[in-house]
């Protein structure tokens, strides 16, 4: 089958259009990394602080206020989501991120700069749950893994340029070091608006909407290079079909209070916020906004030298996260989130110990054991809970809970980095290392949950992941890794299936 007009402008490289999919749907993660970077760099730059003379307290607002837009954009974007279509919807995210980096470049106040730090929340919110959801519901799922995984790896690659932007602006005397930075911070949205036209709507929405014909394209393109006859193809095709079916039937609509409705959704629910709050709340946020102040704590008070450790410190968790990504489908996502964690609970106590024991001093080593614990604690952040932020919700969450589920998973997680923004810095003012000891020992919880409420989601499509947690798959077709193995015969479970197209085993080896 051919490619419709509508697809005009979306290449028959399945590669190519899973590449542009993930950098257009990443530009959540890379301007969030921006902004904790960039907030990172800001906050050791006297051009800035001196500018709005800052106190603990407004430097606790300017910093945490994107997230207070992120929890508007969690209550209400998964209608717009559901509604308009995922790339529409993403669009509408990148646009209005534009238009407040805008806004934060030109801030003339604190009370400006707050607002413009509310609508990039708002805009990098609807990203948030745009994005993931778009990305899960379109990528093949020998891509998913990697797609998904490196959506908040690109949080590293944001922070990484702007490390390097506001090192290099701090040797600016006017306001252009910090609002050079907070202006580049829309180009990563610009990108995202230029790739668009270029691929795909989601297959899932499309026969949702009654699309099949150009959902059955969609599969074609972005898993067999346009081959609609393949049966990888129709495989998925039939499991889109009657799981939507399924759950149309079922009663379960796209209201927002569909995903407590059930126990089932409940669970699904559960499972997708305690991704939102762990990767919150894990301590990790505390050095990504905060590295300054930590650093000050630990003897290291030079702020060209802090500038230069942050740069150091985003590539660092770059290169571990992409680790971290290549082994997500090897280990398995709970596996890698048990590991990631029980390494943070032993280096934040040992970032902990170190900051008490040389932070008031001027003993070298142990101001560089400090600095070598943090690296630590955020590679084995990087590795584990990176890949997987954005990777397990939309994996647990079905089809009619997906979109508004990803917005409370992203209200939750922006209100838990909300807390954490605003709160730690009185927290490290007051009571300095015994922060990251309550800290570790929140991550103990976070262990215990994991290990015995999450299961395990890797080798399976969206669907196949219902018989995990509803006991039975809601789709006639054969598990597609069954029929990538050439273990089983599509027989008769396409029929009914428009355009019907007879294919064999040996077909599917081919």
């Amino acid at each position: 089958m051919g490619v419709t007009e509508k697809f005009d402008l979306v290449p028959n490289s399945s590669f190519l259009v899973s590449v542009l999919l993930v950098a257009a749907s990443c530009i959540t993660a890379c301007t969030l990394g921006f902004d904790g970077s960039m907030m990172n760099g800001l906050n050791i730059l006297e051009s800035y602080t001196g500018y709005f003379h800052l106190t603990t307290a407004t430097t606790a607002l300017n910093t945490s206020a994107v997230w207070l837009g992120g929890c508007l954009s969690g209550l209400l974007y998964g209608y717009v989501v559901d509604a308009v279509g995922r790339k529409p919807a993403l669009l509408y995210g990148a646009l209005f991120t534009v238009f407040a980096a805008i806004i934060q470049a030109a801030a003339q106040n604190v009370a400006m700069f707050v607002v413009a730090r509310i609508l990039i929340g708002i805009g990098t919110g609807a990203s948030g749950v745009a994005g993931p959801v778009y990305l899960a519901e379109t990528l093949p799922p020998k891509w998913r893994a990697w797609g998904l995984g490196v959506f908040y790896d690109c949080w590293y690659v944001g922070g990484l340029i702007a490390a390097g932007v506001t090192y290099g602006t701090a040797q600016m005397q006017s306001t252009w070091a910090w609002r050079l930075p907070s202006a580049l911070q829309g180009l990563f949205s610009i990108i995202c608006i230029v790739i668009l036209p270029f691929i795909p709507e989601s297959p899932r929405w499309l026969i949702y909407k009654g699309r099949n014909e150009e959902a059955l394209q969609v599969i074609a393109q972005t898993n067999c290079d346009g081959d609609a006859s393949s049966p990888v193809v129709l495989v998925q095709y039939k499991e889109m079909i009657d799981t939507i079916e399924f759950e149309k039937n079922s009663g379960e609509t796209m209201s927002f209070f569909e995903i407590v409705k059930t126990p089932s959704a409940r669970k699904r629910t559960l499972l997708a916020v305690s991704v939102a709050v762990f990767t919150m709340l894990s301590g990790n946020n505390i050095i990504s906004y905060y590295l300054g102040t930590m650093l000050d704590n630990a003897g290291i008070t030079n702020s060209t030298t802090q500038l230069e450790i942050n740069v150091i410190l985003n590539a660092w968790c770059l290169v571990i996260a992409l680790i971290g990504t290549y082994f997500v489908d090897h280990f398995g996502r709970k596996t890698m989130a048990a590991w990631s964690t029980v390494c943070l609970i032993v280096f934040i106590f040992i970032i902990g110990g170190l900051t008490k024991a040389y932070g008031d001093t001027s003993y070298t080593p142990g101001v560089y054991g400090t600095v070598a614990a943090i690296f630590l604690f955020q590679g084995s952040y990087s590795f584990g809970w990176t890949p997987l932020s954005v990777l397990y919700p939309p994996e647990v969450l079905n089809y009619s809970i997906r979109a508004n589920g990803l917005a409370f998973y992203t209200f939750m997680a922006n209100g838990a980095g909300l807390l954490v923004t605003f709160a730690f810095p009185f927290a490290l003012d007051a009571i300095s290392w015994k922060t990251y000891m309550i800290n570790g020992a929140w991550d103990v919880l976070e262990l215990v949950f994991v290990l015995y409420y999450w299961v395990e989601t890797k080798d399976k499509t969206l669907e196949e992941i219902d018989e995990l947690l509803d006991g039975s798959k809601h789709s006639q077709a054969p598990d597609l890794e069954a029929v990538m193995a050439g273990k089983a015969d599509l027989g008769d479970c396409i029929v009914g299936v428009e355009p019907v197209v007879e294919v064999s085993v040996e077909a599917s080896k081919q």
